[in-house]
């Protein structure tokens, strides 16, 4: 499938990590999802309903990042695309969680996981 819907650059504070300072003072995540989906219906019918509703998506994703905390970003980014696939007409999930502010020690630019889940 060609077709795809992108949303890039979502930010949301979020408290996750193994050590206590990022549960107690969390930091900004960047979240970047990428859904293959045929939206040849959608656009033929000019219908929001026929294909994803990324602002739907974004509160979703939204409430995943500022909800339950977790130690790993693969398992954040596993529930991310769980939350996409259940949406009508996606076939493939590919989902980046960046952990910009990651505590390793060292200048660096970006730490990031993706994921790709299909069904």
């Amino acid at each position: 499938m060609s077709d795809r819907i992108a949303l890039r650059g979502l930010r949301v504070r979020g408290y996750h990590g193994v050590l206590p300072e990022e549960r107690r003072d969390g930091q900004l995540f960047g979240i970047d999802v990428v859904l293959d989906v045929d939206v040849s219906a959608a656009a033929d019918a000019d219908d929001l309903a026929l294909t994803v509703d990324y602002g739907t998506l974004a509160h979703q994703v939204e409430r995943i990042v500022a909800g339950d905390p977790v130690d790993l970003l693969e398992t954040l980014a596993v529930r991310i695309a769980d939350v996409c696939l259940a949406h009508r007409g996606v076939s493939a999930a590919e989902v980046t969680v960046h952990k910009p502010m990651a505590p390793i020690g060292i200048p660096f630019d970006d730490v990031a996981v993706t994921v790709r889940r299909s069904r």
